[in-house]
């Protein structure tokens, strides 16, 4: 028997489009994109794979129902079958080659080059600092936007274009990882989300004792033993010989016994504990609330006599000679700090230019150390940036000019044009831009003072969430593509205006690229004179 030539190529495909290896891809959509293409291509691999081990069983099934009925026949007479001298030589022939090219067939390995194109491509894959990233930004989602885990694992999102839904796995996997950072409250909420989804009849790889076990634990670790112990019994009806679970039966009936002699004072004491600690809470957490609050759309309503005093105008820079006989338009967002928006500012194609410039650059925000005044990482900061200069392109010098002619101060002592893509629940928490008095270092490398202002552009539509917020005073500013808003981080008297700290919501639904020009105090002397009051 004669066995036609296998082959099959399987193309390594696109590799990403970037030359180095893993960069915190979760902290920036833009990057992950060129993952959606890797998995592409990784899924076309697979499906050649998958042909190439079709078509060889096919080979081999032929051969297997040719040689049943031969097989058949020659048995039921073996001398008379063999009688015929066709049939002797094809005997031998078969039993000495053939076999043999069978044996070689069925050895062959066709998944050479799917690992291939997998081992190339899993130098560029995320790892579990990525997984553990996208985890906690959906639990920072969840506690921002007050969603509930049920919202959450069915995917019910304001703005979303492709539905997606978390499986019983899923929710274990997000409540696993919050127990390693020892968070019991959402490791609680979503054991408890994955328990639901099983108890409704999902099919699952999740193990229900599995995550009764990590509940009950969480559970206790917040202090309800009684709520533990009725978990660990469900748990020990699926396991009765589950070590652990007996072990901590055993101790929470200790506790609970103990718990019972507790006389009065203790429980007066613990009442006191307790309100000190709420003071604490008290004391701590008013801005985060304030925070939380205005990026849900919940924050303070100005006054109708506060919003008569903004308006909508068109403006020429202060009769400079580009903007009179096309003069731009620009609203008022705030009062006090006063915080403009200017309309139809930068055109799609300056933006398309901008993020293709930017995007090979793109790599983990960044934050002043006021200790050591120098660039570093921070978990409150997610996103990537990358900085453009003026000379690189006349599209970004082109939109530095603009800068300097709108808002009348010079841009030739302001840092370089920052661009900033947001990640899975990309946020920036409350900052301020400016140096305070305690980081007289801050922008020393700089020799150019303290930043004076900010401006910043919206380069895309965010379908919900990513507002730019100021908690101190109560105002929401929420992306418009094509548009920027300005405000002054300094009084004129160079001190800084502490109403101005901000910070950028997580991004709930959509992809939230942003650029910024921080401009500083050194050249303005003559354009944003001193005053003598120091509030002024």
């Amino acid at each position: 028997m004669a066995f036609n030539k296998m082959w099959y190529t399987i193309a390594l495909g696109l590799l990403l489009p970037f030359s180095y290896a893993h960069t915190d891809f979760f902290t920036s959509i833009g990057h992950m994109t060129d993952l959606i293409n890797t998995e592409k291509d990784l899924v076309v691999s697979l499906k050649d794979y998958i042909k190439a081990e079709e078509s060889k069983l096919e080979q081999i099934k032929k051969w297997a129902e040719k040689l049943d009925q031969l097989t058949d026949t020659a048995t039921k007479d073996p001398e008379g079958f063999l009688g015929h001298p066709v049939n002797a030589f094809k005997l031998m022939k078969r039993l000495n080659t053939e076999w043999g090219e069978l044996e070689s067939l069925v050895l062959k390995d066709m998944s050479d080059g799917f690992i291939s194109n997998m081992t190339i491509q899993r130098q560029f894959f995320p790892n579990d600092e990525d997984q553990t990233g996208a985890a906690k930004a959906l639990l920072r989602l969840q506690d921002t936007y007050n969603l509930d885990t049920d919202t959450l694992s069915r995917g019910n999102l304001p703005g979303v274009k492709h539905k997606s839904f978390l499986t019983a796995e899923d929710c274990f996997e997000l409540g696993k990882i919050a127990y390693t950072e020892a968070d019991y409250y959402h490791t609680e909420l979503w054991m408890e989300q994955a328990l639901k989804q099983l108890d409704e009849g999902e099919v699952s790889s999740a193990d229900k004792a599995y995550i009764l076990d990590y509940l009950s634990y969480a559970v206790y670790q917040q202090g309800d033993l009684g709520k533990a112990m009725m978990l660990t019994k469900r748990l020990l009806e699926l396991d009765p010989e589950h070590q652990r679970a007996n072990g901590n039966m055993k101790y929470f009936e200790y506790i609970m016994a103990k718990e019972k002699e507790a006389n009065k004072s203790s429980t007066d004491s613990e009442d006191q504990m307790e309100k000190e600690t709420e003071v604490k809470k008290k004391d701590y957490l008013p801005e985060r609330r304030k925070y939380e609050m205005l990026c849900r759309g919940e924050g303070l309503k100005m006054t109708p006599r506060r919003q008569k005093r903004l308006f909508c105008r068109y403006y020429d820079g202060n009769r400079n000679p580009r903007y009179i006989l096309g003069p731009v338009k620009q609203e008022d967002e705030w009062d006090k700090p006063r915080i403009v928006r200017f309309l139809d500012i930068i055109s799609d194609e300056e933006i398309e230019t901008v993020k293709e410039l930017a995007k090979p650059r793109l790599s983990r925000a960044t934050v002043h150390d006021p200790e050591t005044g120098k660039l570093t990482t921070a978990h409150y900061r997610v996103s990537k940036s990358a900085w453009l200069s003026g000379y690189e392109s006349p599209v970004v010098s082109r939109i530095n000019t603009r800068i300097q002619d709108l808002t009348g101060l010079d841009v030739s002592t302001a840092e370089e044009l920052q661009v900033a893509n947001y990640g899975v629940g990309g946020q920036y928490e409350p900052h301020f831009d400016f140096a305070r008095a305690n980081e007289p270092d801050a922008f020393k490398e700089l020799g150019t003072g303290n930043r004076i202002a900010t401006w910043l552009f919206y380069m895309s539509d965010v379908s919900a969430g990513g507002a730019t917020v100021f908690p101190e005073v109560g105002a929401s500013v929420w992306p418009k593509k094509g548009t920027a808003v300005f405000w002054y981080n300094l009084f004129p008297s160079g001190e800084g205006d502490y109403s101005t700290r901000h910070a950028a919501c997580p991004v709930l639904v959509g992809n939230k690229w942003v650029s910024n020009k921080w401009l500083h105090e050194r050249g303005q002397e003559f354009r944003r004179p001193c005053t003598l009051s120091e509030l002024e």
